[in-house]
């Protein structure tokens, strides 16, 4: 039997596949409240050392947000950004 066939077969790994960093707006407010900040952007982030610099960031709608807050990012879902400019900030999408 020749070797391809006796070897497993595997799954497939897109080349064009996008993994962006998770972070939930629970999160985000414990930003706000450790570093007393109310733009949170991609320079924000790494400085703080939570994502890395080739990293894209994408808010999720998981949690409570309190404050109003200007948040800069490379994807959001539809339920982070009602939440946030329910509280009075705005999102923007790099």
């Amino acid at each position: 039997m020749p070797l391809q066939m006796r070897l497993p077969k595997r799954g497939f790994k897109n080349p064009n596949r996008v993994a962006f960093v998770p972070i939930n707006l629970a999160r985000l407010q414990a930003i706000h409240e450790k570093y007393q900040v109310d733009t949170i952007d991609l320079d924000t982030l790494v400085a703080q050392g939570i994502v890395k610099k080739t990293d894209k960031v994408k808010i999720l709608g998981l949690g409570e947000l309190k404050t109003k807050l200007s948040v800069t990012a490379h994807a959001c879902s539809a339920t982070a950004k009602a939440a946030i400019e329910a509280q009075g900030g705005t999102v923007n999408i790099v």
